[in-house]
């Protein structure tokens, strides 16, 4: 069943042709600065805000920043979790993701066997999350015990992003990794868009209104940024980066992919 928030997403989509959302991880903000982040992505427009990290944060100071940033937005907030310690009854929803090439059967699925009871009891909307590494992976591909997919190897890409459209995922998300050199390659989010119909995400090593302009053209749905958020006056970072994100995609007026 298709929650509010996925509802919300999928009509941000279709009304703007693709969308920004700005993630925060809060192991690198305090409460105030987190606050102040969020308030300024919404006043530019990113559509929703994710939380989550690539390493252990206390659940206190989760549920804190939660409710901190809660106070300040009216958009949606979603956890991006790496394990079952970041999941908090006080966000919107969750991205319910699995790692498809992790070597650990734990990121696959043990994971999400122990957080399932937790996101029901908190009432948290599930939102199924196909994730896959590319390149090299940076901190998340350690932590999750990833084989992240070459970036010559964008056909390794598709396969299994198909796969998560067939076990049912509605989301699949590409990920280069937070602070990433070099991100998710052009020709790799172009095949994976023409073999899928499900909502393409692109995140990881995107720092400019040109390479998020590449990453739209090419076929992503939805643009996430993070660390160039905290490096730079949010206000104004986001505000390039969604005008990018919408000005292109609305100018090319591409073909609905199948």
């Amino acid at each position: 069943m298709i929650g509010r928030v996925e509802k919300y997403l999928l009509n941000k989509i279709k009304k703007d042709g693709a969308i920004h959302l700005t993630l925060i991880d809060p192991e690198k903000v305090s409460l105030k600065s987190a606050s102040r982040i969020a308030h300024e992505a919404e006043s530019s427009k990113t559509a929703a805000i994710m939380i989550g990290g690539s390493t252990f944060v206390s659940t206190s100071h989760l549920d804190n920043t939660i409710k901190a940033i809660k106070k300040t937005v009216g958009i949606p907030v979603i956890l991006f979790p790496n394990n079952v310690t970041a999941i908090s009854k006080h966000a919107d929803a969750i991205w319910f993701m699995s790692l498809l090439n992790s070597l650990d059967p734990y990121f696959i699925v043990g994971a999400q066997v122990l957080g399932a009871p937790l996101v029901k009891k908190f009432g948290l909307e599930a939102i199924p999350l196909g994730y896959i590494v590319v390149g090299q992976g940076a901190t998340v591909g350690i932590i999750g015990r990833a084989s992240p997919i070459p970036y010559d190897k964008p056909e390794l890409a598709a396969a299994h992003a198909l796969a998560a459209q067939y076990l049912g995922m509605r989301f699949v998300y590409l990920e280069a990794g937070s602070g990433a050199k070099q991100p998710v390659p052009n020709e790799t989010i172009r095949i994976v868009k023409d073999l899928v119909s499900v909502p393409l995400i692109v995140g990881g090593g995107i720092r400019s209104g040109e390479q998020v302009k590449e990453k739209v053209n090419a076929g992503a749905d939805i643009i996430v940024t993070g660390n160039v958020v905290e490096e730079f006056e949010a206000k104004d970072k986001v505000e390039e980066l969604v005008k990018q994100v919408k000005w292109y995609r609305r100018a090319m007026k591409r073909p609905k992919r199948r």
